[in-house]
């Protein structure tokens, strides 16, 4: 759960989210580290006289100012790449949930078993108990099981939504007539809400 004033991400709670934190760390050192050398760099040449102006003209200046961005683009690229490839693989789901978005509130149906769908609706600001979080609490919240791979069915009835959950890095859009997928497994239990 996020609270007021927080810098970083939520607490990971899949192994997708580690992933993504993992590559955000690694990519935050990457600019940094960019972002350090260009300053030096240009505090340097305001600071000093440009003594060797037969430098700027060199051959090898150039190669290395074209080869050394893209060796730093595909250190980046890599690691997003597999965990594009993680986020969109669906391995043998345990469970199937099917998620219908509508003007104000989601439908949720367990598509595994007979019969078993409700509606969740936000519940009002003038309701809420002590406690209770202001435009996140629902009337019927969606239960599901941790360690299990669940597969997620979303679509809307009406118009665009999206349906994600943070700690689970999750966000995935429900469009009018598409219907989209995710996976997701939880490794601990708790309450996550959604946005």
């Amino acid at each position: 759960m996020a609270y007021p004033m927080q810098l970083g991400f939520q607490d990971a709670t899949s192994p997708i989210m580690e992933e993504l934190l993992h590559f955000h760390d690694h990519t935050l050192m990457i600019v940094f580290l960019i972002s350090s050398l260009v300053l030096y760099i240009i505090s340097l040449m305001l600071t000093t006289k440009l003594t060797h102006t037969s430098t700027m003209n060199a051959q090898e200046v150039e190669t290395v100012w074209t080869i050394l961005p893209a060796i730093i683009l595909i250190l980046i690229a890599l690691p997003s790449l597999r965990i594009l490839y993680m986020m969109d693989e669906i391995n043998n789901p345990s469970l199937t949930v099917k998620t219908m978005g509508h003007q104000w509130y989601w439908s949720y149906e367990y598509t595994d078993y007979e019969d078993l769908s409700f509606d969740s609706y936000m519940i009002p600001t003038s309701e809420l108990k002590p406690g209770e979080l202001r435009l996140l609490e629902v009337d019927n919240r969606v239960v599901l099981p941790m360690e299990m791979t669940i597969r997620m069915l979303v679509s809307s009835e009406d118009v665009l939504h999206s349906w994600a959950v943070p700690s689970l890095g999750l966000k995935t859009d429900a469009i009018p007539g598409r219907l989209n997928q995710t996976t997701l497994m939880s490794t601990r239990p708790g309450l996550y809400y959604g946005q």
